[in-house]
């Protein structure tokens, strides 16, 4: 990673969703380059624990992560037309919300960007199986860089503790995969990972759209 954050200084970027891998690439790119942009996405219906681990990590770490919102204007004639709530009907209106919470935020974000480095891992869901380290992003024109896409969960933990970073409290109560609180819910023990996203879908659908 220290070769991408040298080579394509002020084009690349860290987009942090303040999960376990997320925090643990915080942490190896403020060690290398702390100057290097950091940013997250506030759908506008995370966890209290979220935000305040916004805070910790900028504290943790002297930085101040970029923080990009939705479009006040998207939110509210996506509400208007599909109810607060109406992600929970069917997997078109669940990836719209997604498209205005995320992915449009994400755009803004991206501009002047080259590469973005992610904490995708292989365990993680079955859409991530077959993903490399380094990728070409055909839709977003970008190189994405996944640093931890080897790494175990054990092997995620075993650096968080090492390092002592910051993490979201809501791991010790059985979220493994933090999102949107009202998309997001604990699982029980020896159930997928990411079985508390989205839960009432498909696993070969629990994307958002970040990641194609």
């Amino acid at each position: 990673m220290g070769y991408f954050l040298t080579h394509f200084k002020g084009k690349i970027a860290l987009a942090s969703s303040l999960g376990l891998e997320d925090q643990v690439l915080t942490d190896m790119v403020c060690r290398i380059d702390p100057a290097t942009r950091i940013f997250t996405l506030d759908t506008g219906r995370l966890f209290p624990e979220t935000y305040r681990l916004i805070e910790r990590t900028n504290s943790r770490y002297k930085i101040r992560m970029e923080v990009f919102f939705p479009k006040a204007e998207k939110v509210q004639q996506y509400v208007q037309a599909n109810g607060v709530n109406g992600f929970y009907y069917s997997i078109d209106q669940r990836k719209a919300c997604c498209q205005v919470r995320k992915l449009e935020p994400l755009q803004r974000a991206f501009e002047g960007l080259e590469v973005w480095i992610c904490g995708l891992r292989h365990e993680q869901a079955v859409t991530r199986r077959n993903l490399g380290m380094v990728e070409w992003d055909t839709a977003n024109r970008l190189i994405k860089l996944n640093p931890l896409i080897h790494f175990s969960g054990q092997e995620v933990w075993e650096y968080i503790k090492e390092k002592n970073v910051p993490y979201n409290t809501l791991h010790e109560k059985g979220y493994p995969s933090i999102g949107c609180q009202p998309c997001t819910r604990a699982i029980q023990p020896g159930d997928d990972i990411r079985a508390g996203r989205w839960w009432w879908e498909n696993p070969e659908h629990k994307e958002c759209g970040l990641h194609r």
